[in-house]
C-alpha cells in the first residue's frame, strides 16, 4: 500500500498526539516518514511539528540504524526553529554506542551547542559510559579530564563510570582500586554499583580473596550487595574451584531474599561441571527451572560438556532435545562437544550421525570452531576405518572435500592402506591422488601399501592369463 497524504483522512484540527498515534501504528519506517511529511503538507498554514513527532520520528530511525536520517531531522528541527533537546542528542549518541562506534557518538555530543543545546553533566555522563563499554581506555580518561576541564565536578556516577573502565584491564585494576579508596575524600561515598564493579573485575582477574574482602567491607558499610554482585563472586569462586563457598553463597543471597538469575544458576553448574558434579549441575537445572528461570545457550553448553565428559551421553542428549524444544537452535560448538563425547568411547557410526545432522541443519563452525570442527571430522574417519564402516568413511571423506575442510596426512594413510587391503584400489589410488594434489607428502608405509596393492593385483592377473593359456592349450 503507496501511503500518500490523500489516503489519510485528516481531520480539521491536526493535533501532535494524533501525528504520533498514526506513526507509532504503522511498522513500516518509509510508511511511518510518509505519514510525518503528510502531517505538514495536508494545509498550508496547518500543523507544524514539535519535539514530540520529531523526537518519535529520530528515535524510529535510531532503531534501525539509520543514524543519518536522524540527523537529517536534526538540521530541519534546527530549520523550522523547533527547540532541540538534550535527550534528542542523547538517544542518537545510545545508538552510536549500541553499535560501537563510540567515535561517532562523540562527533554527535561535539555538535550539540551548533544547535544551541548546552551540555549537562548527563550528557557528559553518558558519552563517558559509552567509551568505557566499549574498553576505548585511553579514549575515555582523556573524555574524563575534558570533562573536569569543562566544569563538570566528580560525582558518584562518574567515578563509577571510570572506575568500570579501568576494571576492564588487568593492567589497571589497581588503579580502580586506588579511585574508589580516594571517593570519600571527593566527597563522593561509593555505593553498591562501585562495590559491585570492583569485585566483578576483582573476579575476572583471579583476585578472589580481595573480592571477598570487598564483599564483606560492602555489607559493613551498609551497601547490600545486588544478584550480580553476588553473581560476580559466585563465578569467581566456581573458576578457583572453591565450589562449597559458591554453594554458601547461594544459600547466603536466598536466605537474604536475593532471587538467583539464570547466570548465578548457569556460573554454578560451570563450576560443579569443571569439578565432575554434572549429577549436581543437573539437580541445579531441576530448581532453576522450578523457579521458571529459562536456561541459555551458556547453561546448556555448560550441562552438555560436562555429562559428555564424564560419559554421561544420554543425558547430554536429552539436554539437547530440551534446548531443541525451548527453541534453542544449538551451535558447532555444542555439537562438537556431543561428537567428541561419542569419539571418546569409540562410537564413531553414532559421531557420524550428529556430522550428517549438523549439515541437514544448515549448521557451520566459525572462525573460533573451525580447526575444532576439521580435528573432528578427521577423528571420526579414522574410527570409522578401524574396522566398523569404511564406505561410510568414504562418504564422509568426500563430503570433508567437498565443504573445504583440511584432510589430515594420517587420514589419508588411513584410507589408502585400508582400501588396499579390502583390494578396492579405484578408491586407494583415488585418494593417493588426491593426497598428493593436496600437497601431503606419502609416507614410506602409504607407498608400500599402494605398490603392494597394484602388485598384488598385477600377480593374480598374470596367473590367470597363464591358467587361460594352459586350459586353452590342453583343449587344442
Amino acid at each position: 500500500m503507496y501511503v500518500n497524504k490523500t489516503m489519510i483522512k485528516w481531520p480539521k484540527q491536526i493535533t501532535a498526539t494524533l501525528v504520533e498515534q498514526l506513526i507509532k501504528a504503522e511498522k513500516d519506517l518509509q510508511k511511518a516518514v510518509l505519514i510525518f511529511d503528510a502531517a505538514t503538507g495536508e494545509y498550508t498554514n496547518g500543523f507544524r511539528h514539535d519535539l514530540s513527532t520529531f523526537g518519535l520520528m529520530i528515535s524510529r530511525f535510531v532503531s534501525v540504524n539509520q543514524f543519518r536520517a536522524a540527523e537529517d531531522m536534526l538540521n530541519r528541527m534546527k530549520d523550522e526553529k523547533c527547540n532541540i533537546t538534550e535527550d534528542i542528542f542523547l538517544s542518537i549518541c545510545r545508538g552510536y554506542g549500541r553499535v560501537h562506534k563510540p567515535l561517532e557518538a562523540i562527533r554527535v555530543f561535539q555538535r550539540m551547542k551548533e544547535y544551541d543545546c548546552e551540555p549537562t553533566h548527563k550528557s557528559y555522563i553518558t558519552v563517558f559510559s559509552i567509551l568505557a563499554d566499549e574498553n576505548q581506555l585511553k579514549l575515555a580518561l582523556r573524555f574524563y579530564r575534558y570533562m573536569r576541564e569543562s566544569g563538570i565536578p566528580p560525582s558518584v556516577t562518574s567515578l563509577n563510570v571510570l572506575i568500570k573502565a579501568l576494571c576492564k584491564n588487568r593492567g589497571t585494576m589497581d588503579a580502580a582500586l586506588r579511585i574508589f579508596r580516594e571517593m570519600p575524600n571527593r566527597g563522593c561515598i561509593p555505593d553498591s554499583y562501585t562495590y559491585g564493579t570492583l569485585i566483578n573485575g576483582l573476579c575476572r582477574f583471579e583476585k578472589i580473596s580481595e573480592a571477598k574482602e570487598l564483599f564483606m567491607e560492602m555489607s559493613d558499610k551498609g551497601c547490600s550487595p545486588t544478584v550480580v554482585t553476588y553473581t560476580s563472586l559466585i563465578h569467581g569462586l566456581c573458576q578457583s574451584n572453591n565450589l562449597d563457598e559458591a554453594m554458601g553463597l547461594l544459600e547466603g543471597m536466598k536466605s537474604k531474599g536475593i532471587e538467583p538469575n539464570v547466570f548465578t544458576y548457569s556460573s554454578l553448574m560451570d563450576g560443579l561441571c569443571k569439578g565432575g558434579c554434572s549429577s549436581q549441575a543437573m539437580a541445579l537445572l531441576e530448581i532453576m527451572l522450578s523457579k521458571r528461570h529459562k536456561p541459555n545457550m551458556v547453561t546448556y553448553s555448560t550441562l552438555i560438556h560436562g555429562l559428555c565428559k564424564e560419559g554421561k551421553l544420554r543425558e547430554a542428549l536429552e539436554i539437547l532435545d530440551r534446548m531443541k524444544l525451548q527453541g534453542l537452535k544449538p551451535d558447532a560448538g555444542l555439537y562438537s562437544k556431543i561428537i567428541n563425547g561419542f569419539c571418546d568411547v569409540h562410537k564413531f557410526q553414532k559421531a557420524a550421525n550428529f556430522l550428517d545432522e549438523m549439515v541437514l541443519e544448515g549448521i557451520s563452525p566459525n572462525r573460533l570452531t573451525w580447526s575444532l570442527h576439521v580435528r573432528i571430522h578427521n577423528t571420526v574417519v579414522q574410527g570409522l576405518l578401524s574396522g566398523i564402516d569404511p564406505n561410510r568413511a568414504f562418504q564422509l571423506y568426500l563430503s570433508m572435500r567437498t565443504r573445504g575442510l583440511s584432510v589430515e596426512a594420517k587420514t589419508f594413510d588411513s584410507l589408502v592402506h585400508c582400501f588396499c587391503k579390502k583390494g578396492d584400489l579405484h578408491k586407494a589410488a583415488r585418494i593417493f591422488e588426491e593426497m598428493v594434489v593436496d600437497g601431503c607428502i606419502p609416507d614410506e608405509g602409504t607407498w608400500t601399501a599402494i605398490v603392494s596393492g597394484f602388485w598384488d593385483r598385477k600377480k593374480v592377473r598374470e596367473t590367470a592369463e597363464s591358467i587361460q593359456i594352459e586350459v586353452i592349450g590342453n583343449v587344442f
